[in-house]
This record gives structure tokens, C-alpha cells and sequence, in this order.
């Protein structure tokens, strides 16, 4: 390639899967990273993308996302998404996302009131996808999943939209694939686990790829996400594509 590719990892008082993206996009993606503190009024220039974290930003005060929307930063993510760049909310990135409009519908507490900390089995709905073109369509994926409000909201309006634009991207599944009330941990919408906007640059989910993308780490299921990414971003820019290191 000619340059790397370069993101941004927004960092709000309590994130904590921000170090862990910073280490998959620069360690196994290659690519150049930095963080950026959400007090910033300005993105660096030159980002081919930029990520939201997991996390409890804000404590998760109000509702998830809530408080973060207000970050003074968010006005530019906004800018830099509706120009047509890459922005990617992961957990409680997608939470700031929906809160921010930048996705439809909501993420409420999950159901029973319990915080989920395991691995889930996703099916993927659509390879037509930036996080997605490099894996099959319905290919199950295991992926670990750690939240408290992941159950995926939209009204009926919302929820055609979503399906008639092929938005949906991945749903929760048991291991053959089958999506069941058994394998929809949280209880959301038809079992939506993630998302995109109409435009197709806006991605949100609630499991974390970045957790499950290096053998060291006993699976590489997520990996498959981040080539897709990296193969579309390269594909945009008119870049070489570097395949991602495990």
C-alpha cells in the first residue's frame, strides 16, 4: 500500500474496550490509530474511520449513551459520518450511535434485568457490508458479548425499513444457526444484534468482534469483521489490500 490506513478510537470517561481496539487495528490490522479524547472540538485529519468503544461512558448515568452524545467531539463524528466516512460503535458505541440518531431505534435493558457476560453465536444476514463482505452469507460466527441494555429496539416503521434496505446485518442464533427465543440472550427485536444505516457507513453492534480476533485469544471469528473492513476501506481509497495478520 501506498499509506496505511488511519482510524480514530473516541475515548469517553469510562470506556473500557478502548485499548483492545486500539491494539486490533494497529497489531493485527496494521493500520494507524489513535485515540481521541472526547473533550476534543476536531477530528485528526487524513481518517479513513473512526470507532466507538465499549464501555460505560459517563457512568451510563440517564441511559446508556445518553450523556455521551453531548461530548463535545460528537458534532464532528456526526459531520464525518454524514460526509460518507466509516464510523463503527461497538457495545456501548452503538448505544451513543442510536442515541445520537446515527442508527435507528434503541438499546434497552436487557430482559430479566441481568447483565450478560458470555459468547453468543451470530448469523450473518447480509454480506453487502463494510463488517461483512468477507464472510458467507448466514455463516455462524461466535462472538463474546458483555452488556446490561443490548436488547435491540425499533418501532414497526423503523423495523420495515430496516429489513426492506437489507440494515440488518447480523442476528443472535444457536450454533446451527437458528434463531430462537433460547439463543436471544437479551431479548431484542428479532434478535437483531447489529445494524447499518441506509447509506451503509454507520455499523453498530452489541457483541465485540475485537475480543474474538486473534488465535491467541482461542478464536478469530471476529477477524472476518475487521478483513471486511480493511478490504472495503482499501477497495474505497484505491489501496492495495493487505490481508489482517492473526
Amino acid at each position: 500500500m501506498s499509506r496505511k490506513l488511519s482510524f480514530g478510537v473516541i475515548v469517553f470517561p469510562g470506556s473500557n474496550c478502548d485499548d483492545d481496539l486500539v491494539h486490533v487495528l494497529s497489531h493485527v490490522c496494521k493500520a494507524g490509530v489513535e485515540k481521541i479524547w472526547h473533550k476534543n472540538y476536531s477530528l485528526p485529519g487524513g481518517l479513513d474511520g473512526i470507532f466507538l468503544p465499549g464501555g460505560f461512558s459517563y457512568g451510563d448515568y440517564l441511559r446508556s449513551g445518553a450523556i455521551a452524545k453531548f461530548a463535545h467531539i460528537m458534532p464532528e463524528v456526526q459531520a464525518f459520518a454524514q460526509q460518507g466516512g466509516l464510523v463503527w460503535g461497538i457495545c456501548n458505541g452503538f448505544q451513543i450511535l442510536c442515541e445520537t440518531g446515527l442508527l435507528p431505534g434503541a438499546l434497552l435493558q436487557n430482559q430479566y434485568q441481568k447483565f450478560i457476560c458470555e459468547n453468543v453465536y451470530l448469523k450473518t444476514i447480509t454480506t453487502n457490508s463494510m463488517v461483512s463482505n468477507h464472510l458467507n452469507a448466514e455463516q455462524v460466527i461466535k462472538i463474546p458479548m458483555a452488556h446490561g441494555d443490548g436488547r435491540y429496539y425499533a418501532d414497526d416503521a423503523t423495523l420495515r425499513d430496516l429489513i426492506a434496505h437489507d440494515q440488518i446485518i447480523f442476528k443472535y442464533c444457536d450454533e446451527q444457526g437458528n434463531t430462537t427465543d433460547e439463543s436471544n440472550l437479551n431479548g431484542s427485536l428479532q434478535s437483531i444484534a447489529g445494524i447499518c444505516n441506509r447509506g451503509r457507513n454507520v455499523y453498530g453492534m452489541m457483541p465485540h468482534p475485537e475480543r474474538a480476533s486473534e488465535s491467541i485469544l482461542g478464536n478469530t471469528d471476529g477477524k472476518g469483521m475487521f478483513d471486511s473492513m480493511i478490504y472495503a476501506l482499501a477497495k474505497i481509497s484505491n489501496l492495495e489490500s493487505t490481508p489482517v495478520a492473526v
